[in-house]
């Protein structure tokens, strides 16, 4: 009942309700004054559990949170002499010895590199490895010590699970937002035109400077890279899975660059029925389901079909996207390949020839 309810209510009541006398009036007050109170303890022992989930993850991460400001050749003056451009946004810390993960789109093509750390500590940069396909790069700073964030796992999580972005927008160190998972198995065009799988839709909003930096769950732990937001859009913002950025950045570290092999399917990872894991005796209880096949391509020759469960890739056990890029990345282009999937409840092995990705 509102308000205005209650006012009728009272409004409509005899007159000589009007004449109770003084004791009973004070009664009433009392009882009024009684309920209020126990409900506004209960709201705020509610926002104080949620403030403290909040405050908890900031504290945790935000030491690992870095400030990147990047410079980059814009043509030259009409003198000839050589213009720069800065941009920027922000990183996190994986390392103690001084390894930032950021984004692609952050540092890409970059001249020069600033980090700023926490404590207001500013230090040139270098690049180690920048991959636009899945909008992650890797720079690295020459200070050891630093205080590294913990990296979680991207496939637990749920929607409605509470996350928090922290960034550094426009240059005002540790701006945070909290909000929650909305999504899962998103798929995000890249700038370099690659679909990327697997991505999180979050409400917890994200302004440009916000790029590179941590989305994490309430125990503090690092569960996406932020990156991207839709800006006619309200709520509607997007991360790369921290699986996913574990892959390419120890890829990163090893040669500098990701070697892809290419099928042609956009797909998400999607639990397998206990009945179908245990006839089929499969390794993982999740695969890759294929959402669309390319035409022309690997997988359309192959014979694979929307709806299809991709579980193994050359006897490699596939239990979501992130695996199905790992393994692709590891395995020859132009060589015949086996590719198992479910089709309903019919297991299929077929044969597949990936391309090297463009």
């Amino acid at each position: 009942m509102n308000l205005g309810e209650v006012g009728d209510v009272f409004s409509a009541l005899p007159v000589h309700l009007a004449s109770v006398n003084q004791s009973e009036a004070n009664g009433w007050e009392k009882e009024s004054q009684a309920a209020p109170s126990a409900s506004s303890t209960a709201d705020d022992s509610l926002l104080d559990a949620y403030s403290r989930a909040v405050t908890g993850a900031v504290g945790h991460v935000s030491p690992s949170v870095v400030n990147i400001e990047v410079h980059q050749a814009a043509g030259r003056s009409r003198s000839g002499e050589p213009r720069e451009r800065r941009g920027g946004g922000s990183g996190f810390v994986f390392t103690p010895d001084g390894l930032i993960l950021t984004n692609s789109h952050v540092v890409h093509e970059a001249r020069r590199i600033e980090v700023t750390l926490m404590d207001g500590r500013r230090m040139p940069a270098t690049a180690i490895g920048d991959d636009p396909a899945s909008d992650l790069a890797v720079v690295r700073v020459d200070e050891p010590g630093l205080t590294a964030a913990a990296l979680g796992d991207s496939q637990q999580l749920r929607v409605g699970q509470l996350v928090v972005a922290i960034g550094n927008p426009y240059g005002f160190q540790s701006t945070v937002t909290a909000g929650v998972v909305s999504a899962l198995g998103r798929s995000l065009r890249s700038y370099s035109g690659r679909l990327i799988d697997d991505v999180i839709q979050t409400d917890a909003a994200l302004n440009p400077g916000n790029s590179g930096g941590p989305l994490v769950d309430s125990a503090g732990r690092v569960v996406g890279v932020n990156t991207a937001t839709i800006l006619p859009a309200q709520g509607i913002c997007f991360a790369i899975g921290i699986n996913t950025a574990k892959f390419v950045a120890s890829r990163l570290l090893r040669d500098g660059r990701i070697h892809r092999s290419y099928i042609g399917v956009s797909a998400q990872t999607v639990p397998v029925h206990r009945r179908v894991v245990r006839f089929y005796d499969l390794a993982k209880e999740s695969g890759a389901l294929v959402l669309s096949v390319e035409d022309n391509s690997p997988a359309k020759r192959a014979g694979l079909r929307d709806g299809d469960v991709i579980v193994a890739l050359e006897s490699h056990p596939i239990a979501g996207v992130d695996d199905l890029h790992r393994v692709l990345a590891d395995i020859r282009t132009g060589a015949t390949c086996s590719l198992t999937v479910l089709r309903y409840t019919e297991k299929l092995e077929l044969k597949i020839v990936p391309e090297e990705a463009k």
